[in-house]
């Protein structure tokens, strides 16, 4: 688990050997094609406090020496081989540093997530902005992103035992979001994901292998696809997967119905989307779906200091209704999502798109699965504003350790009330 997996690297690169494109930067009528200005959320990296995390961490030479290696790219093909290999190394560094392998320069607590949010950031920036001299296409750079997006997250380095004997459990985070109210934020989910990558927990059933990814918080990328490219290969194979999010303050909730809608709330570049999630086959595509984690067994264990529960709330347009109501106990035959337990953000979108896949594998009835939403991530009395407060405090670390803690807590209970059946 300490190497690179530089087989990641290959098999990347062969995913986008397919992607061919002109060797020169033109548009469709010919004119060069325009390099694109950094997005709204790459923008953010300049600011004081972005600056100060990745110092204080480490994190802070990452981009400058990736661009270097880029820059020494004479071709599409090296440039690619040279943003897959980098993405990757920045995916097992961070997951390194957070399960404390190896020295962790700076002084910014390990399982901390924003490292490497914002070191990708840079990485992003430099290839959305790079004129090589060979020439690129929009075509080719939008590869170029898109291997950095998928390696640099984990998407690449799933690793499934083969075999009997091990179980196979899949858990995802998100990037941290609403950063302009509060850039210093992190996310308990990713700082998960990275603490519990490649780990293995006992379960009664004997061990099981947690393989996770974090996940972008931008409509654009899920409308793309992203999650149902990353997850279909490999929820056939597993035992148990779990989306999980930052949700509610002071409360862990087990998500009992994921609804088909977008609220509409601005991501991380500042796009709002309202409408019916957009998936393949859209005829067949159902208002609500579900999940089928043990939820009742979760609920019951004692798994840490934050309480769980079982959260059944919806909102929904009634079957012949014209207006939204909140059906505290699940929607009703016939409606109209509006928001599922987990809202109508992303939380809820990416539950809903994983829960969709398993039933359009077939798997419904045999992979337990779903969402769960973490506390808040507070930081400590006094340092409540983003103004003048801190970007990590005592309190800060010890809310965002506790919560890791117990989504281990949590898979670890779904687990033994699965596997022992």
């Amino acid at each position: 688990m300490t190497s690179l997996r530089v087989r990641i690297g290959f098999l990347s690169m062969a995913l986008l050997a397919g992607l061919s494109a002109p060797a020169s930067a033109v548009s469709a009528d010919g004119a060069p094609a325009p390099v694109p200005a950094p997005t709204v959320e790459e923008q953010r990296l300049d600011r004081a406090v972005p600056q100060e995390i990745l110092r204080r961490s480490g994190f802070d030479a990452v981009a400058p020496e990736f661009a270097r290696a880029l820059d020494s790219a004479d071709s599409f093909a090296r440039a690619r081989h040279i943003v897959v290999r980098e993405g990757s190394a920045l995916w097992r560094r961070a997951v390194d540093r957070a399960q404390r392998r190896g020295p962790a320069a700076g002084d910014l607590s390990p399982d901390d997530d924003r490292p490497l949010y914002w070191a990708r950031l840079g990485m992003t920036r430099h290839v959305r902005t790079w004129e090589p001299g060979f020439g690129l296409s929009q075509s080719q750079r939008a590869a170029l992103l898109d291997g950095l997006e998928r390696a640099s997250r984990g998407e690449t380095d799933l690793r499934l035992p083969h075999g009997k004997g091990v179980r196979r459990i899949l858990v995802t985070g998100f990037d941290p979001f609403t950063l302009d109210r509060d850039i210093r934020i992190s996310n308990p989910s990713g700082a998960t994901a990275l603490a519990l990558d490649g780990t293995v927990i006992e379960t009664a059933d004997g061990p099981a292998r947690v393989e996770t990814a974090v996940f972008p918080v931008r409509w654009q990328d899920f409308a793309e696809g992203t999650v149902e490219r990353t997850l279909r290969p490999y929820l056939p194979k597993a035992d148990l997967f779990a989306t999980v999010s930052q949700g509610r303050v002071g409360r862990f909730d087990i998500e009992r119905t994921n609804g088909a809608w977008r609220g509409g709330f601005p991501d991380n570049d500042s796009v709002g989307r309202t409408e019916t999630i957009p998936v393949t086959e859209p005829a067949a595509q159902p208002q609500w779906t579900t999940t089928t984690l043990p939820y009742a067994a979760i609920v019951a264990a004692h798994t840490g200091r934050f309480p769980v529960y079982d959260h059944t709330e919806v909102t929904e347009i009634p079957a012949g209704g014209t207006e939204a109501v909140v059906r505290p106990d699940g929607p009703t035959p016939g409606s109209t999502a509006r928001a599922g337990g987990g809202g109508n953000y992303l939380s809820n979108e990416i539950a809903y798109r994983a829960t969709l896949l398993r039933d359009r594998l077939g798997l419904h009835d045999t992979l337990p699965g779903g969402h769960v939403h973490t506390p808040v991530l507070q930081f400590g009395t006094g340092n409540t504003d983003p103004s003048t407060g801190t970007v990590t405090d005592p309190e800060f670390v010890r809310n965002r350790l506790d919560i890791i803690a117990q989504v281990r807590s949590i898979v670890t209970a779904a687990a033994d009330a699965t596997f022992r059946k």
